[in-house]
């Protein structure tokens, strides 16, 4: 059974992983706020347990074993987010810290009671897929805003930033998940976009907010 730090360490190399599955120790270093000898060291521990193969002066590559336990953990985070948010009533925004803590807890039944209880989600507040009990995760494809042309209308699915400082941008703009958007007109000069949505007429997001708002076209599946 892998500590909180190890979980923490497959956590972090998940979701830094390219697109080759590599992670470079300094990037690993600076996402847990840990000097390169000590991602260095933990890296090693992994390997001897066999999450992960690293060799001196190369990337990190996550072990299918390493990928699935990242992504189960990933999997109680995101459980517990929606719990909070569905079951609970806490704000999307405060979440996430509790679910820091929660995810380290060893007891598959609470977690599928809990998954149970809220009807098998399938994404979380920030409608990030949650992995099934195997590990797999689903790859939902949504578009940046930001490549959504002047006159096209969208849904508002899922947010590329779940930090509490952009949620609480959002909530001051009573933007959320399922909000239908037309975009009314593109700046050329900057890409930031004029928006319609509900009762409001105009909104102008900048296109930092743009990228970081994933959204799908009306009748897809996801």
């Amino acid at each position: 059974m892998a500590s909180t730090t190890e979980e923490n360490y497959l956590k972090a190399l998940f979701n830094l992983s390219n697109e080759q599955g590599e992670v470079n120790i300094s990037d690993l270093a600076n996402q847990l706020q840990v000097s390169m000898p000590t991602a260095n060291s933990m890296v090693k521990n992994l390997q001897k347990t066999g999450l992960c193969l690293y060799e001196k002066y190369k990337p990190v590559i996550l072990t299918s074993k390493g990928k699935k336990e990242a992504a189960l953990i990933i999997r109680k985070h995101r459980l517990t987010e929606m719990f909070l948010v569905t079951k609970m009533g806490f704000g999307w925004e405060e979440v996430h810290a509790i679910a820091e803590q929660v995810e380290h807890i060893h007891a598959p039944k609470f977690f599928e009671r809990m998954d149970e209880m809220m009807g098998f989600p399938t994404v979380d507040p920030h409608g990030s897929p949650i992995p099934d009990k195997q590990g797999r995760i689903q790859d939902l494809r949504f578009k940046n805003l930001s490549e959504a042309k002047a006159g096209q209308e969208v849904i508002l699915a899922a947010l590329a930033d779940s930090s509490t400082e952009f949620l609480e941008y959002l909530n001051s703009r009573n933007l959320t998940l399922g909000t239908e958007l037309k975009v009314v007109s593109k700046e050329a000069f900057d890409q930031s976009m004029v928006i319609s949505y509900g009762d409001v007429e105009k909104e102008t997001l900048s296109q930092k907010v743009c990228e970081k708002l994933l959204v799908k076209t009306f009748g897809s599946e996801e």
